[in-house]
């Protein structure tokens, strides 16, 4: 799939994964013997667990989030001659970190910063589910999104055109019916040449901000920026922190967000008045 969004790049180095291995330890994922690192996210109801269950099989297993109650799952594949980690996330309508399950699929897309995010989403009500969809494209520019049922968006005679949704959002779109095993082979093929380099997402994210707000997380972006140079939403991380995100605003202090980049160790002092930043 070629759009102007999403470009197709040569070849790269397919043995250079983005995910940081620290950070997923730190998760609790556990990356021997392992390639890549897939999350899968949703909200409640989009099939995400058939999805999980199509491309892993018997490979799977479940246990609890570190220091957590909530349930998760792992499984693996091998696609290419390479072996995928699939980290099923907690079912979620957004992720502004408002609810324990929110705050786990959160940290770990930012964190955990794995290779590809897989966002499963229902054919049949896509206008609500494209609101966790773009949360996630705000947090990376490496993700997937899967148009599943598709049987039943066809069966209510609802018409989907997958091409220009991927135009729009800047990520491949495939369409699934995961229950079924259709569309499964795009999506393996989505996700590797994701995960690989070959395709290069250039994802849709939000410019329409109130000017008063628009010159604030501009301001705080740029001092993000001169701290953390290659993380790459410091956008982002400019709206949590004036949302009053006491998570990220913490990552700051503790200079978790330097872990996400591959330069030296952050100098702080080019925030102007961290805590501004604490309190913002």
């Amino acid at each position: 799939m070629t759009t102007n969004e999403i470009k197709a790049a040569a070849p790269a180095c397919d043995t250079c994964p983005f995910h940081h291995t620290a950070n997923l330890m730190k998760l609790g994922v556990d990356m021997e013997d392992w390639d890549y690192v897939i999350a899968l996210a949703g909200n409640p109801n989009t099939g995400k667990s058939t999805v999980f269950n199509a491309l892993t099989g018997l490979h799977q297993h479940t246990g609890n989030w570190p220091g957590k109650t909530v349930t998760r799952a792992e499984g693996g594949f091998d696609y290419g001659e390479k072996r995928y980690k699939l980290v099923d996330l907690p079912g979620t309508y957004s992720l502004l970190s408002t609810t324990l399950d929110e705050e786990i699929a959160r940290d770990f897309i930012l964190f955990g910063q794995p290779d590809v995010t897989v966002v499963v989403v229902d054919a049949t009500r896509l206008e609500r589910n494209l609101n966790l969809v773009l949360q996630v494209l705000e947090i990376t520019d490496r993700a997937v999104v899967c148009l599943n049922l598709m049987d039943e968006a066809q069966r209510h005679g609802f018409k989907v055109d997958d091409r220009r949704l991927a135009r729009d959002l800047g990520v491949p779109v495939v369409p699934t019916v995961a229950r079924y095993d259709k569309g499964m082979d795009k999506l393996l093929q989505a996700i590797c040449d994701v995960a690989t380099h070959r395709t290069i997402c250039n994802p849709h994210r939000i410019q329409h901000l109130a000017p008063d707000l628009k010159q604030n997380v501009s301001q705080i972006a740029a001092q993000i920026k001169a701290v953390f140079p290659d993380l790459p939403n410091a956008r982002w991380v400019a709206l949590r922190l004036l949302d009053g995100d006491e998570r990220i605003a913490e990552a700051i202090r503790q200079g978790e967000l330097g872990d996400l980049t591959s330069g030296a160790p952050p100098d702080q002092s080019n925030l102007i008045h961290p805590i501004r930043l604490e309190t913002v």
